[in-house]
């Protein structure tokens, strides 16, 4: 089914204890629809400037990504500028150049208007609400947010979390957005909020999926070499998303398994610069680094007590 996603499309300049990329594609909606064409066609609403390289669409418009609600306006190019220490858990921005991107306003091109899962990436949550205003009847919402909206723009994210079927978040977020340190009761309390489910993202943790009953969690595969974790949450929720669209469904089976790959998507992100690694991947890899998490959580049942 098809899959809309509107966000960012950038130039990233990322340092590393393993070295420096300047100017490397990044955003979002890049990281997102990559990771989603592996499961199905996504449909992207974002802008880029002037100097974005036409071999960075390209390389899109190849991994089978609907690029008519891309658009190309006078200016520069979206750019973030970011380090990462030896704990690469979180990025110190070094600089933030909006830049096309201030004046974005997401206009869905008709052909869009149908889309049956929708993701909202990390934008005003006005801007957020002004999509789904423009699609027709989807069978799934989803949106991410920041901080810094959840700081700066609290009364319009909470107006759109009323409209949003499933909300991804990290846990800073989550203890951010409910005001509970607990991780349970955070999620409890986003939901609460509007969402009918809630991804909690972990990093090298893994991941969480609550709904109003149940928990899955969901670990990260532990890697021998992690370069970059930029992009590896839009990662995540590109496989995620990516899944249900594939499979049409939404059930408790599909949305396991959605986490799965979504955790195997960003697993491998995480091993290279950029998208690089994404680059390289094929369907056989993603079978065989999901039979790697299968074998990672599985154990035989408990079996009848003795004495």
């Amino acid at each position: 089914m098809s899959l809309l996603v509107v966000g960012s499309v950038a130039l990233d300049s990322v340092e590393t204890p393993f070295g420096l990329k300047e100017d490397v594609l990044g955003g979002s909606a890049t990281y997102f629809s990559t990771s989603a064409s592996f499961f199905t066609s996504a449909k992207v609403v974002a802008v880029v400037g002037e100097d974005f390289p036409q071999a960075h669409l390209d390389f899109l418009r190849g991994r089978g990504v609907d690029l008519e609600g891309v658009t190309r306006e006078k200016g520069r190019t979206f750019r973030w500028k970011g380090r990462y220490g030896w704990q690469l858990n979180e990025a110190e921005t070094l600089d933030t150049q909006l830049n096309v991107f201030q004046a974005f306003s997401p206009k869905l091109p008709e052909s869009y208007r149908d889309a049956q899962f929708v993701f909202l990436g990390n934008i005003h949550p006005e801007l957020q609400a002004q999509v789904v205003d423009q699609v027709k009847s989807p069978k799934l919402v989803a949106a991410d947010t920041m901080n810094f909206w959840i700081n700066g723009s609290r009364p319009a994210l909470l107006k759109t979390l009323k409209r949003v079927n499933l909300l991804f978040v990290n846990d800073a977020e989550a203890r951010q957005l409910s005001g509970e340190h607990n991780i349970v009761k955070a999620a409890r309390a986003v939901l609460g909020m509007g969402p009918q489910r809630v991804v909690i993202k972990r990093g090298e943790y893994g991941a969480l999926l609550f709904d109003q009953e149940h928990i899955f969690a969901c670990p990260a595969l532990p890697l021998a070499e992690v370069f970059d974790p930029t992009g590896a949450g839009d990662t995540f929720a590109g496989g995620f998303m990516g899944t249900l669209a594939e499979c049409g469904r939404i059930d408790s089976q599909v949305l396991r398994r959605a986490m799965v790959m979504g955790s195997v998507m960003a697993s491998f992100t995480v091993e290279k610069f950029s998208l690089e690694r994404l680059r390289e991947v094929n369907r056989k890899d993603i079978h065989a680094r999901f039979a790697e998490f299968k074998r990672l959580t599985h154990f035989e049942d408990l079996g009848p007590l003795e004495g």
